[in-house]
């Protein structure tokens, strides 16, 4: 997730230096909006989607449920936080300056940072409620270090370098699909 996040601040705070636009600020700043919107909306759904992922990926039991709630509520919550940030970016994206910019960074870094403490309290009493083989399956899913392998949905993204895969690569080709969660 941490390179996901680079990557998107990095390209958010990139596309004003490239954008051109020949239409008035006004209209300009109502697209930014509906765009920042349809996006909001699209980060939303892709937390639900993590959160049924979750859910099937670590076998949760009827049991866990109470626990689990409390987990997935944390991460809905984390979601819409980040969410309502990067809305908020995209709709200044086009009238901040370097300063605004950098501020603006540090609200979504600070926020990213408290939103994950929230998260391993959420975690902590779900783990807790795990057999050692959903243990096993959550220690594999949340693994850090795969992220280039597996993409946020669980599912193989696509290879970035073309040639031959690397040995852990390989390695990783036998072993269940892995990814960090919620970050």
């Amino acid at each position: 997730m941490k390179k996901v996040f680079v990557i998107l601040a990095a390209s958010l705070s990139m596309s004003g230096v490239f954008a051109q636009s020949a239409a008035p600020a006004a209209s300009a700043t109502a697209a930014a909006a509906s765009s920042a919107d349809v996006r909001a909306a699209q980060h939303q759904q892709r937390v639900e989607e993590r959160i049924t992922w979750l859910h099937t990926q670590l076998k949760i039991t009827p049991e866990q449920e109470p626990q689990w709630k409390t987990f997935a509520d944390v991460m809905r919550s984390n979601g819409q936080t980040m969410g309502g940030l990067y809305k908020q970016r995209m709709e200044t994206e086009n009238t901040r300056n370097a300063l605004d910019d950098m501020k603006q960074y540090a609200q979504i870094a600070q926020a990213h940072a408290e939103d994950m403490q929230k998260l391993v309290a959420a975690f902590e009493p779900l783990y807790t409620s795990l057999s050692p083989e959903q243990k096993k399956l959550a220690d594999q899913t949340f693994r850090h270090g795969h992220e280039h392998e597996h993409g946020p949905s669980g599912k193989p993204a696509k290879a970035k370098h073309k040639g031959k895969p690397s040995a852990d690569a390989a390695a990783n080709d036998a072993e269940p699909a892995s990814t960090p969660a919620a970050q």
